[in-house]
């Protein structure tokens, strides 16, 4: 095995994904972009991310918390440990207040000129381990008497009773979910972590036309006493398909950075990582669509020098086949490209290269063909990390 050190494991996934929206815009339209003088389909890498992060957290078996509404979490907490709504609610208020974070009171639905005591909206959103939640609680269940005696949260120059170094030091606290995709939280001096994971915006191989889909619902009772025409409900809403590329990369160094000389937690996590984002799929309209496909080709590849996309092997955009489909031009365009690029650069560099497909049996320039996602994951892993006695995919 080259004994030249890995650094990164790149990822990319052809996939062809029929009628959806998986990614909507603040109008609910398909997100696109202009690439190579073309328009083509877009989903962002956040919403991506978000569904990798959320299979991933299943397979890791832990989970971490993104909110605004911390103070909240905690207050069901306590209520859950027999404390009284009101004093778990200012419990709760005290948490969300007792840190460097700005924040602000959340306004009663029915006269948003009101604001609600206690229920505290912070200006940043924290991103902690579920665990965190549990350790909060404690703490107030550490200050109940103070608690007791203090006064509401009501304005946001209101200070907590409750120590701010302590609330901060949980804050602080991360997992595994945090090592790998990151935390930015500035108000809280060092509880930023560098990310190992960069996810790209997927985008279409081809051009594509965003559709309109026109809809109408029935009225169940007006359909049954046919007693007026015209349908109970009509609108419509925006498609679109295609052949998508999707591209993602693990920084090796930075993981390890952050988790320390620990192959075993770095196997785990990176394998996870990887089996989530080629199953993943982002979820909007998914009960009108069920766009529930798998992806056609995914190759990895584990390099020493830097990450290597290959989203340039679409700037000149994938003409359909003579019979239809744009999925066997767009993997011969990969595999061409990433062969010219590669020599470009030096195949010294790549060590380890593989791929896998639903459907082609042969291909130049990805490496060497594996039988499954599993196996493909396993021989990358093996090659970066080096060879585990649990180190299987997950």
């Amino acid at each position: 095995m080259n004994s030249t050190p890995a650094r990164f494991i790149d990822i990319h996934i052809l996939q062809s994904v029929p009628f959806a929206n998986l990614n909507r815009d603040d109008t609910n339209s398909v997100k696109t972009v202009q690439y190579g003088n073309t328009l083509r389909t877009r989903v962002s890498s956040q919403s991506w991310k978000r569904a990798a992060r959320e299979v991933f957290q299943e397979r890791i078996g832990y989970a971490a918390l993104r909110t605004r509404r911390i103070g909240e979490r905690v207050t069901a907490e306590l209520e859950g440990r027999g404390w009284s709504a009101a004093l778990a609610q200012r419990a709760g208020g005290h948490i969300a207040a007792g840190s460097s974070i700005k924040f602000e009171l959340a306004k009663k639905k029915d006269d948003p000129a009101q604001i609600v005591p206690n229920k505290v909206l912070t200006n940043a959103m924290v991103y902690v381990p579920e665990s965190a939640v549990a350790e909060l609680a404690d703490l107030a269940d550490e200050h109940q008497a103070a608690l007791a005696a203090a006064g509401d949260i009501k304005k946001p120059a209101d200070k907590s009773v409750l120590p701010k170094d302590r609330i901060e030091q949980v804050l602080r606290s991360r997992n595994g979910v945090i090592n790998l995709f990151g935390r930015m939280l500035a108000e809280v001096d060092d509880a930023g972590v560098d990310g190992s994971v960069q996810v790209a915006h997927a985008l279409t191989t081809h051009q594509t036309d965003v559709e309109l889909d026109y809809f109408s619902a029935v009225d169940d009772i007006t359909a049954a006493w046919q007693d007026s025409t015209g349908s109970g409900h009509m609108g419509h809403t925006e498609f679109s398909a295609g052949t998508f590329y999707r591209y993602a990369t693990v920084d090796l160094r930075d993981l390890a950075a952050n988790i320390g000389d620990d192959t075993d937690a770095a196997w785990e996590l990176v394998g996870a990582f990887l089996s989530a984002f080629i199953e993943s799929l982002p979820q909007a309209k998914k009960n009108s669509t069920a766009p529930h496909t798998i992806p056609d080709l995914v190759h990895l590849s584990v390099r020493s020098d830097r990450p290597l996309s290959f989203a340039a092997a679409f700037e000149r955009p994938v003409r359909g086949a003579a019979e239809g489909g744009f999925m066997d031009g767009s993997i011969r365009q990969l595999d061409t490209y990433a062969q010219a690029a590669n020599k470009l650069l030096g195949s010294g560099r790549i060590l380890a290269s593989g791929w896998t497909s639903v459907q082609v049996q042969k291909l130049t320039g990805l490496g060497t063909r594996r039988d499954s996602f599993d196996e493909l994951i396993t021989h990358a892993l093996d090659t970066a990390l080096g060879q585990q006695s649990a180190g299987t995919a997950v």
